[in-house]
């Protein structure tokens, strides 16, 4: 019994460390949204994405009611568990039943929102590593597998963004996209928090 203990004790002084250690490179802020996807183990593959490039949300519009609206029930699914190696249970994941709700609630706690697509859409259109992604909230859009994001995501989004392809197939996977373009924004992100510490620190006496 006291062997166990001593192992959970353990365990436990490691997750701390852990998430000291990670606690600054997390991206402020910054939300990714799933718009109704079909797959869930593709769900479960954003959620891996996230958590390993320190995105601090995932929003998911689920019209379908396919998942659990509590948080810890969803935490709980093996699907998710087995798909995202259980980063579901350090990440934190919002169910919206509908596209305008989840817009609602974006733009009701002052988000700025942008889409993802590999076609032209909206009124301003951006490739990947040339679009600034400073903005002090951000919620990043990507669409079901087979439509694509909506009308009514794009309509409010300040920009659609693309990653550039220079093959004869011109589409990724929901899991391969989310991970090159969260890349690309935890990075800008993450270099913009580090210069803006800084400068609130001062320079060094």
């Amino acid at each position: 019994m006291f062997f166990v203990k001593t192992l959970m004790e353990e365990k436990k002084s490691l997750i701390r460390q852990r998430t000291n250690e990670i606690k600054p490179y997390r991206c402020k802020n910054l939300i990714a949204v799933l718009e109704n996807p079909m797959d869930i183990k593709n769900i479960g593959t954003v959620i891996r994405n996230v958590n390993a490039l320190g995105v601090e949300k995932t929003y998911i519009v689920d019209s379908r009611k396919s998942l659990p609206d509590d948080w810890e029930e969803m935490r709980e699914r093996k699907s998710l568990s087995k798909t995202s190696v259980s980063a579901i249970k350090w990440s934190f994941v919002k169910r919206f039943g509908s596209t305008e709700e989840c817009l609602s609630h974006l733009e009701k706690n002052r988000f700025t929102s942008i889409v993802t697509s590999p076609h032209i859409k909206g009124k301003r259109n951006e490739i990947l590593h040339e679009a600034d992604y400073t903005m002090p909230k951000l919620a990043v859009w990507f669409g079901n597998e087979s439509r694509g994001v909506s009308d009514e995501a794009v309509a409010v989004s300040d920009f659609c963004v693309s990653i550039p392809m220079f093959g004869m197939i011109e589409s990724l996977n929901l899991g391969t996209t989310t991970g090159i373009v969260l890349y690309e924004i935890t990075k800008q992100r993450r270099a913009y928090q580090e210069k803006y510490k800084h400068a609130k620190r001062g320079p060094d006496k």
